[in-house]
């Protein structure tokens, strides 16, 4: 099954509304290539603007982040219809950041995961390891625990439509990648841990993406890989380089 290549930019908490636009103007050409799924997932306050900006493009709108009721006292917090009705189309979950710096375990990320998919948002999730866990040799019983305990209670038909993004830790935002082979090696584990839950049709249909400092420089190598289907890209989302990470 020839699996469609996604490439997605997380902007994280950068551009603000009229730096967004700026910034999805300069890019409108660099991206344009019908084989590829091109996703801008982007800062809350930046949607409205980008989701105008991108009309007649082949690009379709993320957000980074959502809670999982629908309204309420909530301060702070913004939910899934809030996005659909914005017209976002895909949205992150379990980001390391978002592990760590906001505390988000799986039980809590498996709802997310799963409020997503009832309301019509296309999962992103990050799983990946520390430089601890990497050193220990524990790399794969860790990302294998991840998406297990995320996907409690999906279904074989979910799975095969979100993606998944291998994102090792201490490659993200340090210009340290890992080597193709180590990205493949982990990327394949998904895969592979995805059959074994879920059938062969299943793990041959999701996406699964790389991240953790993709950039011009390495992505043609890295996408070259049997079990790389896109990359989630950082801080090379923000530059005109993006446009040739879409097309390598």
């Amino acid at each position: 099954m020839a699996r469609r290549r996604i490439i997605a930019g997380n902007w994280k908490m950068n551009m603000t509304p009229s730096e967004a636009v700026e910034l999805v103007n300069t890019l409108k050409p660099l991206v344009d290539n019908a084989d590829v799924d091109v996703v801008y997932c982007v800062p809350a306050i930046d949607i409205v603007p980008v989701v105008e900006a991108v009309k007649g493009t082949n690009v379709a709108v993320g957000a980074e982040n959502f809670y999982i009721e629908d309204k309420g006292a909530f301060t702070g917090e913004i939910s899934a219809p809030m996005l659909l009705d914005a017209g976002v189309k895909y949205v992150i979950i379990g980001h390391s950041e978002r592990r760590d710096y906001f505390k988000e375990d799986d039980a809590f990320l498996n709802k997310k995961v799963l409020k997503a998919f009832a309301s019509g948002l296309t999962p992103i999730l990050c799983c990946g390891e520390s430089k601890e866990q990497r050193e220990n040799g524990v790399t794969i019983d860790w990302i294998r625990l991840q998406i297990k305990s995320d996907l409690v209670g999906v279904t074989a038909e979910q799975v095969a439509s979100m993606v998944i993004a291998y994102e090792p830790i201490w490659a993200i935002g340090t210009g340290l990648t890992a080597t193709s082979d180590q990205a493949q090696e982990v990327c394949k584990a998904i895969r592979d841990l995805i059959a074994e839950l879920y059938g062969t049709d299943t793990a041959e249909a999701v996406r699964i993406q790389y991240g953790g400092s993709m950039n011009a420089g390495n992505a043609a190598e890295l996408l070259s890989k049997p079990d790389i289907d896109g990359g989630l890209i950082g801080g090379a989302a923000l530059k005109p380089d993006f446009g040739k990470i879409v097309n390598a």
